[in-house]
């Protein structure tokens, strides 16, 4: 898992400038404030996500990966569910993220649209960021 957690990290180092990269450290996935889960087949790691719980009645979607070799299959859309579902239960009213603008995030942009994700300002501790789109999901 780190090791995705890694390629992750360095991917939106090398898609976004570097004040515009609000992707966590492992270390920033745990804790009680995180739900972090994994999709598998196998022993094999398909993709991660966490919601962080933003202490405010809303989650935010952390770390959206799925590995390069299985992209296409409908991993991140299962993750994003499971994620959604979990906000559901926790009982918040609204999920939020944050993602980039560039080219490199058109297909996570699209899914998030599919799944009625609307355009928002910026939530908790972002800031307005011409290299960040703030998406939100009334639940």
């Amino acid at each position: 898992m780190i090791v995705l957690l890694a390629e992750h990290l360095a991917d939106m180092r090398a898609s976004s400038p570097p004040e515009s990269v609000h992707a966590l450290e492992p270390a920033g996935l745990s804790g009680p404030h995180m739900f972090f889960v994994t999709a598998r087949d196998g022993e094999q790691l398909l993709g991660c996500g966490a919601l962080k719980d933003l202490a405010t009645g809303e989650g935010e979607i952390k770390s959206m990966r799925t590995s390069a070799q299985v992209r296409g299959r409908g991993i991140a859309t299962a993750l994003l569910t499971r994620l959604i579902h979990e906000a559901g239960q926790r009982g918040f009213a609204a999920v939020r993220l944050e993602t980039g603008i560039e080219e490199h995030f058109t297909p996570a942009r699209a899914m998030y649209a599919k799944f009625g994700f609307e355009p928002c300002g910026p939530f908790d501790n972002y800031v307005d960021d011409p290299n960040s789109v703030y998406l939100a999901l009334t639940l």
